[in-house]
């Protein structure tokens, strides 16, 4: 079994009967979006080895079936260049996120089909990459000072200078790719999923589950709040859907207890988003650091001295929730039953 990476593993996936899905009501389009944590990283032979351990197999029974990955007929998923019905392997490449069990969460609550875009890339900043557009750009003296500090590295690097618009482009660039994805799929919703039979769609969520690369940037770290906050209101804007449930995951790297001061600070920042009088209700902050494996966090120490232990609970490193299987699930599970808190709130 691999150690701290996400390895290829061959899976044989079984259809799930028919189920009685209700076309004659437009789909729920639910969009999860973030970077790396949002992609997934709980590999899939650790999951392949739990399902079956007596002290984890009843919490994962609901996805094998007579030895088979269960494949749902109900939830269809896009994730970037990969799409087909909710199984195991759409996170990071042979990985699981918080897609799976959200999936299965809000997919057992709706008769009419699921269709879940996931937009997500690793390493991105909401200061930055993600950077809403109602935030605008930084200052024209902080742009000239990347500018001057990334070409003295590319200088250093043998590698072309850019320009100034090149910078200005970096900001942004991951929501419009975002935005972009979503507006995609939707378009070609029949070719990319035979299975949707034209019967409309309607946005019914979004989640969010960012927030590590803010941390070290001093005026990423200030204004995550305001750039939170503009982000909520500028997909909400762009997606014509001006009261979309939002769910968001709080970061929760290292457990309750385990935040830095810098974390503390992004965590404090997204759980205040709750406390905006034009939020209120339609926004939920979900913690996600009372799904800190604990167990995995005490063998990742000194994993190496007792490798086949650690690849019996873990398969990656910590800011990535240490490829807990169990606690990517038990997330994306929150994720779902928070969304369907807040679409209820509207009823």
């Amino acid at each position: 079994m691999s150690t701290l990476g996400c390895l290829v593993l061959g899976i044989y996936l079984l259809s799930t009967p028919a189920l009685a899905v209700d076309t004659s009501k437009k789909a729920k389009v639910f969009i999860l979006a973030g970077q790396s944590n949002m992609e997934g990283k709980a590999n899939l032979e650790l999951l392949e080895y739990q399902v079956d351990q007596p002290e984890t197999r009843d919490f994962f029974k609901h996805l094998k079936k007579n030895g088979e990955w269960v494949v749902r007929d109900d939830v269809l998923i896009n994730f970037l260049d990969r799409r087909g019905n909710l199984t195991v392997g759409f996170g990071s490449p042979k990985c699981i996120g918080p897609e799976l069990e959200f999936g299965n969460t809000v997919g057992d609550y709706f008769k009419e089909q699921v269709l879940i875009i996931k937009t997500a890339w690793g390493g991105k900043s909401i200061g930055r990459d993600f950077r809403p557009p109602s935030s605008g750009l930084p200052s024209v003296e902080k742009l000239e000072q990347i500018l001057q500090q990334t070409n003295k590295r590319n200088k250093e690097r043998n590698r072309p200078e850019i320009t100034i618009d090149e910078v200005k482009d970096m900001y942004g660039k991951s929501y419009r790719g975002m935005m972009k994805e979503i507006n995609t799929t939707l378009r070609e919703l029949k070719t990319r999923f035979p299975q949707y039979k034209g019967q409309g769609y309607e946005f019914a969520g979004f989640v969010w589950f960012q927030g590590w690369n803010d941390m070290f940037d001093p005026d990423f770290l200030a204004n995550y709040g305001k750039h939170m906050a503009n982000f909520i209101r500028d997909v909400r804007k762009d997606l014509k859907a001006p009261n979309l449930p939002f769910v968001i995951g709080q970061m929760g790297q290292n457990g309750p207890d385990g935040a830095s001061d810098r974390m503390q600070t992004i965590k404090d920042a997204q759980a205040s988003m709750e406390s905006i009088p034009e939020f209120k209700g339609n926004v939920k902050v979900v913690k996600t650091d009372v799904f800190w494996d604990q167990k995995a966090a005490e063998l990742v120490k000194n994993w190496r001295d007792h490798i086949d232990e650690w690849n019996k609970v873990g398969s990656n490193y910590g800011y990535h929730y240490l490829g807990s299987a169990i606690t990517f699930s038990k997330i994306g599970r929150a994720f779902g039953q928070a969304m369907l808190g807040l679409m209820n709130n509207d009823k």
